[in-house]
């Protein structure tokens, strides 16, 4: 062989090479792109054309046809994965809703903040606009909108949650409490109490456990260090963030961590005790100048349904209890 053919022949083999690597590497982390649903939780009736790259064209957090929904659910995200489930069983008791549901799972804050704004809302370059029939979120965040005269009726109580520390399979980092979170070399990913409801709750949730130093700890000197990652979008940057291996613990609700072992994620969670632990109530209300009401009240009601709770105690949550 030439010297010159031999040349080729072996930027050639490495060229090979590499682009195998690139393809193994990119296989090792596809699997934790969202959605994680590829699309199967869009509850539509007529999909039309099917244009999604989940790596790059994809909207895991908004469901259904927005145009003159019969109904329209501006959820908190944080149990965007009973929501596909709660919404069957809502339309086997509601038929004529079936494929007419338009729901969205971003945090609460920013869903509270698309209300304020009209229901319009930018992602991207797409930039739509939807009247919400219904609120939900924490009691206290639901409660303030209603306050603010948001909300027309009562705020309606239905299921409650507690915090957990998620980990990657294994617990690689040996993360045991939340004391442990402040150790010298652990990367944590954490919400963000600025657009985070669950932020404030890890928040006391630190002080329970380690005075306001720990808190100081992981909110501060971690994030200033660069050690901490500060999410907008915590039930999915940080199961993302420890799958491919930017963090090796976060504070969540237990129902994201046991969703994520149920889904065969490699991701496990170690139990926060309840003198250190927060519970968070979720609640629901009614839209001022929804375009579905009486819709919007049949959904508030089923949260509390035996239907309902069912799918919510799967995940972790419990019925709410006065």
């Amino acid at each position: 062989m030439q010297p010159m053919n031999r040349k080729k022949t072996d930027i050639m083999k490495g060229w090979a090479m590499g682009l195998v690597l690139s393809l193994v590497a990119h296989a090792a982390v596809a699997g934790v792109y969202p959605p994680w649903s590829e699309g199967k939780n869009n509850p539509v009736a007529e999909r039309g054309l099917e244009f999604t790259v989940p790596e790059v064209d994809n909207l895991p957090d908004f469901h259904g046809n927005p145009i003159n929904p019969g109904l329209a659910i501006f959820v908190g995200g944080n149990y965007y994965f009973a929501m596909a489930p709660l919404v069957a069983a809502f339309e086997v008791k509601h038929p004529e809703l079936k494929g007419r549901i338009y729901y969205e799972t971003i945090p609460p804050g920013l869903v509270a903040s698309q209300i304020e704004q009209g229901g319009t809302v930018t992602v991207g370059n797409m930039t739509w606009t939807v009247q919400a029939d219904v609120y939900a979120a924490g009691m206290k965040r639901v409660t303030e909108m209603a306050q603010k005269g948001y909300i027309d009726g009562p705020v309606v109580p239905y299921a409650t949650n507690t915090l957990t520390i998620m980990v990657p399979k294994g617990n690689p980092a040996h993360i045991h409490t939340l004391n442990d979170l402040a150790r010298k070399g652990v990367k944590l990913v954490m919400p963000n109490p600025a657009y985070e409801g669950i932020g404030r709750q890890i928040k006391a949730s630190l002080v329970k456990a380690g005075g306001e130093k720990l808190e100081k700890a992981v909110y501060e000197d971690k994030v200033a260090a660069g050690d901490a990652l500060l999410t907008h979008i915590h039930h999915r940057q940080s199961p993302m963030s420890l799958m491919n291996g930017k963090a090796q613990a976060g504070v969540t609700w237990i129902s994201e961590a046991v969703f994520q072992e149920q889904a065969g994620n490699p991701i496990e969670h170690v139990v926060i005790p309840d003198s250190q632990n927060m519970t968070a109530v979720y609640a629901a209300g009614v839209v001022k100048g929804a375009q579905n009401p009486e819709a919007a009240k049949a959904w508030v009601d089923f949260l509390y349904s035996p239907e309902s709770i069912a799918i919510f105690e799967k995940y972790g949550f419990k019925p709410y209890q006065q």
